[in-house]
């Protein structure tokens, strides 16, 4: 079982710098605490006494499983359903209305959500498009959620949540509608769970195929990188995202200085963006 002391400076450097390699996710002095948060569980589950052991076991790790796992645990970040519900209110009122009419002619509408964490985001647009906007039934929806994390990965494709989980946002309407009991625990339904494809991918590495998007996500996620990653990051966005296309990133991220390609778009706490235009 984990001990109480803290971590030392070289390990935190240690770890710090198998992340950076692992994920392009920048771990500053000062973020101990972090460190220290995200894996005391991983010590328990591990049986080991202190950071220190986990580092000596980690440089003795030949097959990277245990590396695997820090990585994981790193690169997890907190999510729930609605999270920051105004830029799903935007996306119902004005930006999911206005790409409908704008895609009439080709039903055709794509959408990427670029941190999926454990699945409550992209499954939470998924209800809303669903609630709201019967028409897209008949259309060609292409929606993927993506995460670094295989562990994630697995949990978005099961899509169980716990008791916990679902009472953190989602309306009770919605939880009646769109899950079911699962023991102690509640299951997505497969309406819901089908309308995503979920797939393992580093925003800091090679990207795959993608078509041109009407809609990416990426919200908290550029706050974790270092300068010259968001820029890489943003300007392959820039470059999938359609004309009149719309990203979304957290109410506290910005695209100044470091793509002058993205202008604000004037909806209250949103953090919504599109290409400038002309």
């Amino acid at each position: 079982m984990a001990n109480s002391a803290g971590i030392s400076q070289s390990d935190f450097e240690f770890i710090s710098k198998i992340v950076r390699d692992n994920s392009a996710i920048v771990l500053e002095a000062g973020k101990e605490y972090l460190v220290e948060s995200r894996l005391s569980p991983l010590l328990n589950s591990e049986k080991l006494g202190s950071y220190e052991e986990l580092v000596k076991k980690m440089r003795n790790d030949v097959s990277r499983t245990l590396v695997g796992k820090v990585v994981e645990a790193m690169t997890t970040n907190e999510t729930s359903f609605f999270r920051d519900i105004h830029p799903f209110e935007v996306l119902k009122s004005a930006i999911i209305p206005e790409l409908i009419q704008k895609r009439e002619a080709t039903r055709e509408l794509n959408i990427w959500c670029g941190a999926s964490s454990s699945g409550q985001e992209p499954f939470s647009i998924a209800m809303m498009l669903k609630e709201n906007f019967p028409k897209l039934n008949n259309w060609k929806l292409y929606f993927m959620a993506s995460d670094i994390s295989k562990e994630m990965q697995t949990r978005c494709k099961q899509g169980i949540f716990s008791q916990l989980e679902i009472n953190r946002g989602l309306p009770a309407a919605l939880m009646v509608k769109y899950f079911q009991r699962n023991g102690t625990s509640w299951q997505i339904k497969p309406e819901i769970q089908n309308m995503v494809d979920f797939q393992i991918m580093n925003l800091s590495g090679s990207w795959p195929m993608i078509p041109k998007l009407d809609l990416v996500m990426m919200r908290n996620v550029l706050i974790y990188f270092d300068v010259p990653t968001k820029k890489l990051i943003l300007g392959k966005v820039r470059n999938l995202l359609k004309p009149d296309g719309y990203l979304f990133l957290g109410a506290a991220e910005t695209t100044l200085n470091l793509d002058e390609n993205f202008e604000r778009m004037n909806f209250k706490q949103s953090g919504c963006y599109r290409l400038k235009q002309g």
